[in-house]
């Protein structure tokens, strides 16, 4: 009983800290563009690229939607019923029946969802936004399965390894290791995993590079790497994202954009990087991550106090490896109610972001000429639905980034 208070009284505090570091390091204050603004700049874009990027968007949207139906179905049928338990049941292993059960859940579900995932690329191929031919999209396809095996794997070895070794306090250590790693996984991630999926390159010295290392002089950012992914094998979207964390963390930009865009508007996108640097929002989501991880590792613990839905799985209780479709049920359902919130968190950052680069550069009719080019280009949706941008909207739309713009030129 008094574990199970503890449990409880440090997820408590873990999402009370969470929600003071949202409420003050996420900015709240920006507004959003009002809607008769983001109607006079949807006006000015070419008609016929907000239809094709409409088009697309119908397209792709059911399949949205679909997928994540039938993943949720998928997850609670295996996690309500006894299926998932008589794979884990049939080891007698612990240890070896959590992890190969688990494993055996994730590639169901991954095996159901694999049909809207080649559709999906079947219909950016025929709008030219794929390029990749369909032997190299599976030779990438194998390798993301066999890092979703070491990772998935490694999750749950280590859940059952702790729960195995503290059977009656390990929230907390689970907790604490939760935490670590989710701060560690971003500066592995992008040396060891991003180049397994494209080749970097530091960027090579010309005038824009030299703009860009002035620009982030004036901001106080330490860039430790600029680099250039050949994004070009695969497909003509153009991109660009800051990656890492401390002595790991780099700008990365699209070949695609450097071949694409001005160099005018190729700074703007980099100087849209800078602001991520400079608020520290890699390092912001980082910290809500850990906080995050930490906080389920908890409330994992006092779910598990609940009898009821493991004698529905066959199994006596959470760290009983024939309730790993459980698991796997309660953490989806989790992640899909918390996608709208974390999307919103990400909107304002990104609108931070958006702001600096205009106040670095003075300069809101590049900015605005640069965001209809990549819309345009990407075939993005520029002025998505409410449900849409909630489930789906990491960044402001696109006319909400051009009214944004001209707010800044009329300020100005």
């Amino acid at each position: 009983m008094a574990s199970l208070v503890g449990a409880a009284v440090a997820a408590a505090v873990l999402l009370v800290v969470a929600g003071v570091v949202v409420a003050v390091a996420v900015p709240w204050r920006i507004p959003v563009p009002p809607r008769a603004a983001q109607l006079a700049a949807l006006s000015r874009l070419p008609a016929d690229g907000v239809a094709r990027g409409r088009a697309l968007a119908a397209e792709l949207r059911p399949l949205r939607y679909l997928s994540l139906l039938v993943e949720l179905v998928v997850v609670l049928v295996l996690g309500l019923t006894p299926l998932a338990a008589t794979v884990a049941g049939s080891i007698h292993d612990r240890l070896f029946a959590g992890v190969l059960g688990g494993l055996a859940v994730a590639a169901v579900v991954e095996l159901v969802g694999l049909p809207f995932t080649v559709r999906r690329r079947v219909v950016l191929r025929r709008y030219g936004l794929v390029t990749q031919g369909w032997g190299s999209w599976m030779v990438d396809l194998a390798r993301n399965a066999v890092l979703g095996v070491v990772f998935v794997g490694g999750v749950l070895a280590g859940f059952y390894g702790a729960t195995g070794a503290w059977p009656h306090v390990w929230w907390a250590p689970a907790a604490a290791i939760a935490a670590a790693l989710t701060v560690l996984l971003p500066m592995v991630w992008a040396v060891l995993v991003e180049p397994l999926s494209n080749r970097f390159t530091p960027m090579p010295d010309s005038p824009l590079r030299t703009e860009l290392l002035a620009l982030a002089a004036a901001d106080g950012v330490r860039i430790r790497s600029v680099l250039v992914a050949d994004a070009s094998r695969r497909g003509t979207m153009v991109n660009a994202y800051v990656t890492g964390l401390g002595p790991t963390r780099r700008i990365v930009v699209f070949d695609t954009l450097l071949s694409a865009a001005p160099d005018a508007e190729t700074r703007l996108v980099l100087a849209h990087e800078l602001g991520h640097a400079r608020h520290h929002d890699v390092l912001l989501g980082t910290a809500l991550g850990a906080l995050g991880a930490a906080a389920g590792c908890c409330l994992l613990f006092v779910f598990g106090a609940w009898a009821a839905p493991f004698a529905a799985a066959g199994a006596t209780g959470l760290t009983d490896p024939r309730a790993v479709g459980l698991l796997f049920a309660l953490l989806t359902v989790v992640q899909l109610a918390l996608r709208p919130v974390g999307n919103l968190v990400s909107r304002r950052v990104e609108a931070r972001a958006d702001r600096h680069a205009l106040r670095s550069t003075g300069d809101p009719v590049t900015f605005a000429a640069m965001q209809g080019r990549l819309a345009l280009r990407n075939l993005a949706d520029v002025d998505p639905g409410r449900v849409a941008q909630a489930l789906f909207g990491s960044h402001p739309s696109t006319v909400q980034r051009l009214a944004a713009a001209d707010e800044f030129a009329a300020a100005e």
